[in-house]
């Protein structure tokens, strides 16, 4: 009975499961409404569980199909990875390699990598973007970036495959004169919470409305890094940098760290994405073993 279930039963189920509806589903996938039921109702027949409940506006996931989705979701992905190594293995070097970089990755280990890629590659052309939180994943969901690498964000989208490749240290700091900065030992949130914190942000559709890292209900929002940098030196609030970007100020005492109660700003993870079925050509594939190895 399960030998009739086809790899677009799947898809269209898992399309289906993401997307909300079965007509979101169809534009998706580029198929009409009644296409898409039809073939949900097929699956439903091979399986012999029901997987939507459609008694609403909206069809519904049963309890059985939320056991399946995840299986259902792995092997779309794997055949998706099966055609895109294929793929990988004809197409040959990329004529030109678009990354987008998280804006808190080291800048020093960026640089030294993109000197290496350029030596390795000297034909192919670099397009690097650096953006933080969602806008990294939306670069190489809609296909502007082929390869990203994320950190701000730690929600991958489920069209993307991840691998991780290192870990940032991030410090909270604050200006030597900020009234923080004079406390001894832990800050108790409550009185970190009505001073100002500088929170990085962006106008990524994937974060719009969600506070990542944001403790205190005093914020200024920025969406530059540099300029978070240098409101912090400047004694205009306390916030969460990576330690390598902060390191001389530190050391030249221009800013202190500081701890606050509760969890710490602790290691940010750095992941390599790319969409689940592109995977990275031979240069993006030597660029991210190159950052892997260098850590």
């Amino acid at each position: 009975m399960l030998d009739g279930v086809s790899l677009d039963h799947l898809r269209t189920f898992v399309a289906a499961a993401d997307e909300g509806s079965f007509s979101a589903a169809g534009r998706k996938l580029g198929r009409a409404q009644s296409v898409v039921s039809q073939a949900i109702a097929n699956l439903e027949g091979q399986l012999g569980v029901a997987l939507f409940e459609r008694n609403g506006r909206y069809p519904e996931l049963t309890a059985g199909a939320k056991s399946l989705l995840a299986t259902a979701r792995q092997i779309v992905r794997d055949a998706d990875r099966l055609k895109a190594e294929a793929r990988r293995l004809s197409a040959g070097l990329e004529p030109v390699l678009s990354i987008v970089i998280d804006v808190m990755f080291p800048q020093r280990l960026l640089t030294e990598v993109v000197s290496a890629f350029a030596a390795q590659f000297p034909g192919t052309p670099l397009r690097l973007h650096v953006e933080g939180l969602g806008a990294v994943a939306e670069l190489v969901v809609n296909g502007r970036c082929s390869v990203g690498v994320m950190g701000t964000y730690p929600m991958i989208p489920p069209s993307l495959s991840s691998e991780r490749l290192l870990s940032v240290e991030m410090v909270t700091v604050a200006a030597p004169a900020h009234s923080l900065a004079q406390r001894h030992g832990p800050i108790p949130l409550q009185e970190a919470e009505i001073q100002t914190q500088l929170v990085l942000t962006d106008r990524s559709e994937l974060t719009r409305g969600i506070d990542l890292g944001v403790q205190s209900s005093n914020t200024w929002r920025l969406s530059d890094l540099g300029a978070k940098h240098a409101f912090l030196v400047a004694g205009l609030g306390w916030g969460h940098m990576p330690r390598p970007l902060v390191a001389d100020d530190l050391a030249a005492g221009r800013l202190v760290q500081i701890t606050l109660e509760g969890p710490g700003a602790g290691f940010m993870p750095m992941q390599a994405i790319y969409k689940a079925d592109v995977l990275p050509g031979p240069a993006a594939r030597w660029l991210l073993d190159r950052i892997r190895d260098s850590t």
